[in-house]
């Protein structure tokens, strides 16, 4: 029991009183991990170090002003009606080709969550713009919300915007830089093989209501499309480009500022924007996740000072290379049904510690993949319980049931990267 004390009973009343916050009490996940940092610090003797709950607290700073400006960014975007009248050429454009249509779709569904970091805004977007359509075309309704939530997770793993990635490489100060190529490693496969089980059997029979879906494709196309339509789109992939390809001549604003510049670019769009109105609603939605950040940073800052975080990896380092996978692709996921960023703090960090002789990058990229899954896992299951919702289907159980496939792949395609992951990264530019 000598490598268990005192590291291992830190771990346990950690991890043990933020369960049972989150759980038993039903706290918010942001007070949940503070409430179990300070349990922490308490049970080691640390009493309550101020110093290190303030520098927790403003240890994912960073990320906190990225997300909230890709919200407003996300918000101006909707408001101006782009995604609705994309959404209606996507569909007009491949409604002949099946297969492109469903790998269209699934785009579409992606997209916010790339933007924002937030499986729940994707669902709550694109989502819900897409599900009548997916409907009206003959898919399946529980299909369709599986679509939706498979979708929306892949989304939130995608860049330009990856919470969990960022989460996992603050807790070894790895810059949240190359991350694009692997993220789309991780996610593309995934987009069109769920895209292809889901959505392109049902597309390809073409069983769906012809006058339905014009009808609403026609309420869709209020905001023809058009290139100061997708302004703030092209502002923003410029911004980001220039930065990327011409760093010697083009400043680097950073994340936030290109995301406030491309919103504020939706007020030349011609169509009418409250830019305000629009910011303090992107801001309330954030909140909670912008408060979730706070909480797993005084929980990361609190896990290295008790020795926590080091009980983990020595502890994941002394097991059987496959019992090490195995647990990597059940424990992630199923601590991810709390939260997907506190599946990425609480285990995501210690597993990227423990692989170290890997591509950092490209395996913190593949376990953000599996913290992602945990937005599947009930009883939180927050993709699966609004996808469930925008289709109307009050058992959100039967949605899981047509995710656990493409799950599994996830599961399944996050190991095989991490397993090849310095293969893989050598043929990456």
């Amino acid at each position: 029991m000598d490598w268990f004390l005192p590291e291992g009973l830190f771990t346990l009343a950690m991890v043990g009183s933020f369960v049972f916050g989150a759980f038993a009490l039903k706290l918010p996940i942001a007070i949940a991990l503070g409430a179990a940092a300070a349990v922490g610090a308490l049970a080691a003797g640390e009493g309550f170090p101020l110093r290190h709950f303030v520098e927790g607290t403003f240890g994912y700073l960073d990320t906190i002003l990225i997300i909230a400006t890709a919200m407003i960014f996300m918000k101006s975007v909707q408001k101006t009606g782009l995604l609705e009248s994309l959404a209606a050429w996507v569909i007009r454009s491949f409604r002949q080709n099946p297969l492109m249509l469903s790998l269209g779709l699934m785009v579409i569904i992606m997209v916010p969550g790339m933007i924002t970091g937030s499986s729940t805004a994707a669902v709550l977007t694109t989502g819900a713009l897409v599900a009548p359509v997916l409907i009206k075309l003959g898919v399946p309704v529980v299909k369709t919300a599986a679509a939706i939530a498979m979708g929306a997770i892949y989304g939130m793993i995608a860049p330009p915007v990856n919470v969990p990635a960022m989460i996992i490489g603050g807790g070894i100060d790895m810059p949240y830089v190359g991350f694009a190529g692997p993220l789309l490693v991780c996610t593309v496969p995934l987009a069109i093989f769920s895209a292809l089980v889901l959505v392109y059997p049902y597309l390809k029979k073409g069983a769906g209501d012809e006058l339905a879906l014009e009808e609403e494709l026609k309420r869709m196309e209020q905001a023809p499309l058009s290139i100061r339509l997708i302004l703030p789109v092209i502002v923003l992939a410029v911004l980001m480009t220039g930065e990327q390809f011409l760093p010697d001549i083009w400043p680097a604003l950073g994340m936030p500022v290109n995301f406030l510049l491309a919103a504020l670019s939706a007020l030349l769009t011609g169509r009418k924007l409250n830019f305000l109105e629009a910011s303090r609603e992107a801001v309330n939605d954030a909140i909670p996740v912008l408060g979730i950040l706070m909480g797993v940073g005084m929980f990361i800052q609190i896990m290295t000072l008790v020795g926590v975080q080091g009980f983990i990896v020595v502890s994941v380092l002394a097991l059987p290379a496959w019992l090490m996978y195995l647990g990597m692709a059940t424990s992630i996921p199923l601590f991810g049904a709390v939260s997907a960023f506190g599946a990425a703090s609480v285990l995501g960090v210690p597993f990227l510690l423990a692989l170290l002789g890997r591509n950092e990058i490209m395996v913190g990229s593949a376990l953000s993949l599996l913290a992602g899954l945990g937005d599947l896992m009930p009883p939180t299951a927050l993709a699966g319980i609004f996808a469930a919702q925008v289709v109307g289907e009050e058992n959100y159980f039967k949605v899981l049931k047509y995710c656990v496939i493409p799950g599994v792949v996830t599961a399944v395609w996050a190991i095989v990267v991490i397993l090849n992951a310095n293969t893989i990264m050598s043929y990456l530019p």
